[in-house]
């Protein structure tokens, strides 16, 4: 693939569009849309600052997933805890802000946090972490009037049955697959 030019089409509060012009392998011009949570200079800035984490949360051998209402989809789902980083904010600080503001539960430890992976390799540029983390504490209320959550631990046979019956984010339902599926998880 050859870059031709690279601009910026729509500058929207949250996500910022792309146009990439290229010449694809039979040497015809081609245009690919992308969006992007950051502003990029050039296709170089692609893929390379990550904006957000994941939160995979257990406590007392339960699974935290969030029910929540998703624009983009139209529907209620289950999900993980996320949320992007802020300015000057280190990782860990992000995630046990996320988890607070999301659900009331504190991080008790975090277990491990995985490189940065790409969240929607087909449209977006974005790339977030995945942290695996023990919580403790209420759930309770979260912090934003712009989000419909509903924060549940659920034991690995509620989310057997659940992983059957309902719509989860992909990254949620692999981690609730795999903490079903294997008991050291």
């Amino acid at each position: 693939m050859e870059f031709l030019k690279f601009e910026k089409v729509k500058d929207g509060k949250y996500l910022k569009n792309y146009e990439i012009t290229y010449k694809n392998k039979a040497g015809r011009e081609k245009k690919y849309e992308i969006v992007s949570r950051r502003e990029l200079n050039g296709i170089d800035d692609l893929g390379n600052a990550p904006s957000g984490v994941s939160i995979v949360a257990t406590c007392n051998k339960k699974l935290l997933l969030l029910r929540e209402f998703r624009m983009g989809v139209n529907r209620t789902i289950f999900n993980l805890c996320a949320g992007m980083l802020e300015k000057h904010e280190t990782l860990e600080e992000c995630i046990r802000r996320e988890l607070y503001e999301e659900t009331g539960l504190r991080v008790k430890s975090i277990k491990a946090i995985l490189p940065p992976s790409y969240a929607a390799v087909a449209i977006s540029d974005t790339t977030t972490y995945i942290a695996f983390v023990e919580a403790e504490g209420e759930i309770s209320g979260h912090t934003s009037d712009n989000e419909e959550i509903e924060a549940h631990f659920y034991t690995r046979e509620e989310v057997r049955t659940l992983l059957e019956s309902e719509p989860f984010s992909s990254r949620a339902q692999m981690a609730a697959y795999f903490f079903a599926a294997y008991e050291n998880f």
